[in-house]
């Protein structure tokens, strides 16, 4: 499967944004979906995940409550909504896939991706 990421953006704090991540070459919906991001100088961290029928999500305690990620697998894509951005969301976001039977499962470490997006960049401004 092929991923691309886009919808980042230069925000101000207590913006919203919306990431999309396209998929194409094979059938999404067995795929479960992953969020990460790296800012600069930093390792790549877990943001969210989603399983393959958006029935199970799960997030990053920094994000919780603030992130929403859903998926549409008629239209083979996954999303981000960030509300209330902070400066230290700032960061280059990846979308990542990986294969998986049909369960409930989500994947919060990166290496349990085998495809990947380029990032989109998110800079949150104070």
């Amino acid at each position: 499967v092929q991923l691309q990421a886009s919808g980042g953006g230069l925000v101000q704090a207590g913006d919203s944004l919306r990431l999309s991540c396209a998929a194409s070459g094979d059938t999404f919906s067995n795929y479960v979906m992953g969020w990460f991001r790296q800012a600069l100088g930093k390792e790549r961290e877990f943001v969210a995940a989603i399983n393959w029928s958006g029935s199970s999500t799960g997030y990053a305690d920094s994000v919780k409550g603030r992130f929403t990620v859903s998926r549409d697998n008629a239209r083979n894509a996954v999303y981000l909504r960030m509300n209330t951005l902070k400066p230290e969301d700032t960061a280059a976001y990846y979308c990542a896939a990986r294969w998986t039977r049909r369960s409930s499962t989500w994947y919060s470490q990166d290496l349990e991706y085998g495809a990947w997006g380029q990032g989109t960049l998110v800079t949150v401004s104070s």
